[in-house]
């Protein structure tokens, strides 16, 4: 989602700038700017382009300085067009602006201040809620930044992350966080902000994290951070080494593509050193931890909630525990009872997932304590927020789609799976040796997947001139043909739908003609002849199957039935085999259709906004 960079510098910052917002394209955007204090006035340049655009354009007029901010946005307010792209800018004279500001966020009272800075004479440019910052941080500025930006962050309400610099003082650069991520990198040459470490790497790997309420003052000297209360804070420094090499291509068409097929190797480093079973694997006091609860509450967004969804079939089923699975952004919102004695579990690839973080702040208010985050960033918000971690190892997606963050997820929920069942005496010696012999083949048995690439590419292209589809799983696997849908939709925009296959006869299969394909995961279990009637009702009213089935499960290609055969079933881990297809399927098909694959329209890959 959007991004910031900020600077104060002895060298000219705009590469610095750039090269950061280059670092974030991959959240996804829709227009970016940056601005500079050229050491007489401001300079801004902006574009609904790409940022080798906005690079271009900045080079051709000249673009200097040694403070400035830059940004890439994700509209909410106002359409994607110049005129609504960061920096805003504000001040007396709109010909001579004193102020430059970035935001990430969203400002819900933002019309009733527009209301009152327009009656104080100012004129708005945009339709977006940061320019009413913008105009109240310079209404309030009386030669001070750094106090005009505290003064102000007290009238917002809602989320933001903001970066803001002033004409009238040309080396410092003031930001201010709430319910947004902002770090601080500290330089030997000067002092940087961004809304994530990965846009400072090579620039400086010293990295400050900043939390809620906080107000820092950036100038080439010093840095200095107040909290929400105006007090004089510490915040520790920490030294980060953000690898940038996976964010290279190599010889693959699309990141996804290439994501796709790291999947063997995140799985096995997620699993990597891990020959033991033990609750210690997701932190310190784990054992106890787990030990107190009576059952476990999972809070997730899109792919990380239908990770969450199917922890809950492993985890009541092996560790005999009740789980609830719970969208992020309607926990909040919804009156629950709570629980002390629950293990509330976050899923989350970035970690600053806007929804869980504050749906996860609110089950603690609720007096659930017992917390614990997968995650594939040891340095985020939701890693720090919570008592306990597992760090998935999936490495830098690039690709706004999510695949080996979703298998890693997986994995991890698996392990948690094993651990709790551990701690309730229900995984004996035997148990825990099968259960670490099938892990260490898992990377081997998703390559074999992957070499069904060709006969999915065949599918894909009939499913490239296909407007709607029907997912169908049972089981642990209904989850995964959730996923297998919304990885359609997000990169082709064909509309997909994913039921139980039990369902088909509750609804859905009034939806069911020649014209509709119908994708069903078909593994080697005990609800597998259930499936095989329901595949029956999709055939009798001349509906096109198309099945991704165990080698041993008697299904044959027939009219009508296009079947691809699974190298294994692979019992409990079987969701993470028939999960690799779906992705195939999804981005072949995005590729045959012409779409943006790693891009896809109206998207960002971290959701920092509610």
């Amino acid at each position: 989602m959007c991004g910031i960079v900020g600077a104060v510098a002895q060298h000219n910052i705009v590469p610095v700038l750039l090269e950061g917002l280059r670092r974030l394209e991959y959240r996804g955007y829709d227009s970016c700017g940056v601005a500079v204090h050229t050491g007489t006035g401001l300079q801004r340049v902006r574009s609904t382009q790409r940022v080798a655009e906005l690079a271009a354009q900045a080079a051709q007029d000249g673009v200097q300085g040694l403070t400035g901010i830059a940004h890439t946005r994700w509209a909410t307010h106002g359409a994607p067009l110049t005129h609504n792209a960061h920096p805003h800018f504000s001040g007396p004279d709109q010909g001579a602006p004193r102020i430059a500001l970035v935001h990430n966020g969203i400002i819900e009272n933002h019309d009733a201040l527009r209301t009152e800075l327009q009656a104080a004479g100012y004129v708005f440019q945009s339709q977006t809620d940061t320019e009413v910052i913008a105009h109240l941080v310079d209404h309030l500025y009386d030669g001070d930044l750094y106090a005009a930006v505290q003064q102000a962050v007290r009238r917002l309400e809602g989320a933001y992350a903001i970066a803001v610099f002033c004409a009238q003082e040309p080396h410092r650069v003031v930001g201010a966080r709430q319910g947004s991520p902002l770090v601080v990198g500290r330089g030997a040459d000067g002092n940087y902000l961004a809304s994530d470490a990965l846009a400072l790497a090579g620039t400086t790997d010293q990295i400050m994290y900043l939390e809620d309420g906080d107000v820092v003052d950036l100038q080439l000297a010093r840095v200095w951070v107040a909290d929400a209360q105006g007090r004089p804070v510490e915040r520790p420094v920490h030294t980060v080494q953000v690898h940038t090499g996976e964010a290279e291509l190599g010889p693959y068409r699309h990141f996804m593509q290439k994501e796709i097929f790291e999947q063997p190797r995140a799985v096995g480093d997620t699993l990597q050193d891990i020959d033991a079973i033990m609750p210690e694997l997701f932190g310190d006091g784990a054992h106890a931890a787990f030990q107190a609860i009576d059952r476990v509450l999972i809070l997730a967004c899109g792919t990380s909630y239908y990770a969450g969804l199917t922890a809950r079939y492993w985890i009541e089923s092996v560790a005999g525990i009740p789980v609830n699975v719970e969208i992020a952004s309607e926990y909040r919102y919804r009156t629950s009872v709570p629980d002390p004695r629950t293990l509330v579990v976050t899923i989350s690839q970035s970690g600053e997932t806007a929804d869980t973080l504050a749906a996860l702040k609110h089950a603690r208010s609720l007096g659930m304590d017992q917390t614990l985050t997968i995650c594939n960033v040891a340095t985020s918000a939701m890693v720090r927020e919570c008592k306990l971690a597992f760090i998935t190892r999936a490495g830098v997606e690039i690709g706004v789609a999510s695949t080996k963050a979703f298998t890693t997820q997986l994995t991890a929920l698996y392990l948690l799976t094993l651990a709790l069942a551990q701690t309730r005496g229900r995984l004996d010696a035997a148990a825990e040796e099968q259960a670490i012999k099938s892990l260490r083949h898992l990377p081997a048995a998703v390559s074999a997947v992957l070499a069904l690439e060709p006969q999915i590419i065949a599918w894909a292209e009939r499913f490239a001139s296909k407007e709607n589809a029907l997912f169908l799983g049972r089981g642990m696997h209904y989850p995964i043909a959730l996923e297998g849908a919304l990885k359609l939709k997000e990169i082709s925009y064909i509309h997909a739908e994913a039921y139980p296959a039990g369902e088909l006869k509750h609804g859905p299969l009034a939806l069911v003609t020649d014209a509709m394909p119908v994708i069903t995961i078909a593994p080697h279990d005990e609800l597998l002849e259930k499936l095989k009637s329901n595949m029956q009702e999709v055939r009798a009213r001349g509906g096109e199957l198309y099945v991704f089935a165990d080698a041993d499960s008697q299904i044959a290609s027939a009219e009508g039935m296009h079947v691809i055969r699974m190298p294994e079933h692979y019992g409990k881990l079987s969701p993470i085999l028939h999960t690799v297809p779906l992705q195939l399927l999804a981005y072949h098909t995005a590729c045959a259709r012409g779409t943006d694959v790693d891009k896809p329209r109206n998207l960002a890959k971290s959701v920092t906004v509610e």
